[in-house]
């Protein structure tokens, strides 16, 4: 569950525990093909009057590509996330603080989730380091071993 009532709060920090399959709305027009399930735990606590912090972890896999040489690769992705809720209008100006409104009585920490998977996977994935990529000429992969294309001449 990942939408506290904030009068839960008032009793102490509330844990969250969340599972959420690769096709969820939540994560839709991301660009990301999640691979697995995404799993987030975490804790939402009141910091001060109208300010919350949720402290969470965000596992999950995405498929891509390599970018040098187009295999197919999943990626894993183990990310933690320090996340402050804010209905102080002072600080709906910070692009670190989601804003809440001064009459919120729940926070919903789905955005930020979304958001810190977005930070977290790779955008240039690589099959691994090494990876030698294509040939710009006949498109081989190199990996397996140097293609038939001639050397290209030295220049003079």
């Amino acid at each position: 569950m990942l939408r506290i009532d904030i009068r839960d709060l008032d009793r102490g920090p509330v844990e969250t525990d969340a599972r959420f399959e690769p096709t969820d709305p939540l994560f839709e027009g991301l660009g990301l093909e999640l691979a697995a399930p995404v799993e987030v735990t975490g804790r939402l606590q009141a910091t001060a009057d109208g300010e919350y912090l949720w402290r969470g972890h965000i596992r999950t896999s995405v498929a891509a590509q390599c970018r040098r040489c187009l295999t197919a690769v999943v990626q894993p992705i183990e990310a933690g996330a320090d996340v402050l809720f804010s209905s102080d209008p002072d600080a709906a100006d910070d692009p670190s603080v989601y804003a809440l409104a001064e009459t919120a009585t729940a926070v919903d920490v789905g955005q930020a989730v979304r958001e810190e998977l977005a930070l977290a996977a790779d955008p240039y994935v690589l099959c691994r380091e090494d990876c030698a990529g294509l040939c710009p000429r006949c498109g081989a992969d190199l990996n397996a071993g140097a293609c038939r294309c001639a050397a290209p001449a030295e220049p003079v």
